[in-house]
């Protein structure tokens, strides 16, 4: 931040109200884009970096969360959609949403919150920056991309553990409550398991920083935004034809973790599929299939002997 300050030191002229303080940084650098001079106006105005992203990061994560369910909320009252939601005979309630959305609130505001507002001192120690400019999207695009396969990792095996009778029952069963999921219930959960697999999302980039020595808070929130966008699409019930499933192969999806709800067994990944895959713990008609496929070859394999 001492790089920020000293770049944008004109900004301090008028510090009475954030608007006051963005019009300085425009008036200083006009090289930042629009979205790195209000990033910058409102830590100069903030003047406690801390309570800067604390108060930045929750109000983010809050509007992506319930942002990107009203879409699907909106296609729940559309009968043409029905063709695409995987489970089409159970569509959720209003008075199921609104209970879910209660709940979620509470545990945000309950449970994720201190971990938002430990974030940032705990990152800074180990160097991440949060100056301007951005960093490029080339420079983004690794980090995130190794976050995503190692909260993949950590989800699948935490996830498979709370389906360990006794930490099914006291843990996981809430997050089990709808059969068919619905982007809302993507962080309905206990306050043990919502910690527990936040994380998977928080931790990678702390180790990647304290590594590196390398991390911005502007990649923290891409890769944010992506895994929300993840994980409340894949609890949202619906499976297009455009979905990424489709084009990526190994990507979960939808359709994968809808019959994780349905079955209540297999399907632990999270984004991709490779490791359901190499476990053997799919789940659903296409899974079963191939299982009984490999039993009947090894059978055939084994009287041929």
């Amino acid at each position: 931040m001492a790089t920020m300050n000293a770049t944008l030191a004109g900004a301090f002229s008028h510090p009475d109200s954030y608007l006051g303080v963005y019009e300085e940084v425009s008036k200083y650098n006009v090289q930042l884009n629009i979205l790195e001079r209000l990033w910058a106006a409102w830590y100069l105005w903030m003047q406690n970096d801390v309570l800067a992203t604390g108060i930045m990061s929750f109000f983010m994560h809050e509007l992506v969360y319930f942002g990107r369910c009203i879409p699907y909320m909106v296609l729940d009252c559309i009968p043409y959609f029905r063709r695409f939601k995987i489970q089409d005979q159970k569509i959720p309630t209003w008075k199921e949403q609104w209970e879910c959305a209660a709940l979620v609130l509470l545990s945000h505001v309950t449970v994720e919150l201190p971990q938002i507002w430990l974030f940032h001192p705990i990152a800074t120690y180990f160097g991440m920056d949060f100056g301007v400019p951005f960093p490029t999207i080339q420079q983004m695009a690794l980090p995130i991309a190794v976050f995503f396969v190692i909260e993949d990792a950590w989800h699948y095996w935490f996830h498979r553990a709370l389906h360990y009778g006794p930490l099914y029952k006291m843990i996981h069963k809430l997050h089990h409550t709808y059969s068919a999921p619905f982007g809302l219930a993507a962080e309905y959960a206990s306050p043990i398991e919502t910690m527990l697999l936040a994380a998977g999302s928080i931790g990678p980039p702390i180790v990647w920083v304290s590594l590196t020595g390398e991390l911005h808070l502007f990649t923290m929130y891409v890769w944010i935004v992506g895994r929300l966008f993840q994980a409340i699409d894949s609890h949202s019930g619906y499976d297009f034809p455009w979905s990424l499933r489709h084009v990526l192969p190994f990507w979960a999806g939808a359709y994968h973790h809808d019959v994780h709800h349905e079955k209540f067994i297999g399907n632990y990944s999270s984004s991709f599929t490779w490791w359901d895959w190499m476990l053997d713990t799919e789940s659903g008609p296409e899974a079963a299939r191939r299982r009984r496929e490999r039993k009947l070859k090894a059978i055939k394999a084994k009287k041929a002997q």
